[in-house]
């Protein structure tokens, strides 16, 4: 089943990541300390939901793909605490 979605969608979503893309690039501007880091983080994980969910189709793909998606999120994460054990510890 195909779901067709209106144009006015991928606009939206569009512009939200460049506003997204323009707040992260004012953040590195500023200087919030330790704060810096999650707060650049915490933007780039919703720039990249946002890319999941509506650009590569998964708010109407079914519950495997979900899994699929998922288990991709959770090894990358998986990846990324290892590394950064690693790297703190020396």
């Amino acid at each position: 089943m195909e779901t067709h979605v209106a144009k006015k969608t991928y606009f939206v979503v569009f512009g939200a990541l460049i506003l997204l893309t323009f707040i992260t690039t004012g953040a590195a501007y500023l200087d919030l300390g330790i704060l810096n880091t999650p707060l650049a983080l915490t933007i780039a994980v919703a720039k990249a939901l946002l890319v999941m969910i509506f650009f590569m189709h998964l708010r109407y793909s079914d519950y495997l793909t979900w899994v699929f998606a998922g288990a991709g999120v959770l090894w990358l994460l998986h990846l990324l605490i290892f590394m950064l054990s690693d790297y703190l510890s020396r």
